[in-house]
């Protein structure tokens, strides 16, 4: 998926591509997740789509949930599906930064072989 340390480093243009892949993974990793969370409220709560949609919008983003909530399972789900949101956004922040990162790292490697050997 990336280029090993002997590789030259990525052109600009297939580096925006790249992070365009990884944007539209990341974009596809919350959909998913704002998916579980709407259908969880729908079916714990028996709120509407766009309440559902609400709730799970804002325990997405962290900010926590709108409506309260009545059932022991609704609640339940709530406490799971926060859980679940936090570790949604680590593996989005991720999915976002392994791109910017990896080419960081491969910058700094391609500089050290650029020294002649035994100067530090």
């Amino acid at each position: 998926m990336f280029e090993a340390k002997d590789d030259p480093l990525l052109s600009r243009r297939d580096f925006l591509l790249r992070m365009l892949r990884f944007v539209g993974a990341a974009i596809s990793l919350v959909l998913v997740a704002l998916l579980v969370g709407v259908l969880g409220y729908r079916l714990t709560e028996g709120m509407s789509w766009i309440n559902a949609l609400l709730n799970a919008s804002m325990i997405l983003a962290g900010m926590g949930p709108v409506d309260q909530l009545h059932t022991q399972g609704g609640k339940l789900f709530a406490s799971a599906y926060a859980l679940f949101s936090g570790v949604v956004f680590l593996v989005v922040a991720g999915v976002l930064f392994a791109p910017l990162f990896h080419r960081l790292l491969h910058r700094f490697h391609l500089e050290d072989d650029d020294e002649p050997p035994g100067q530090d």
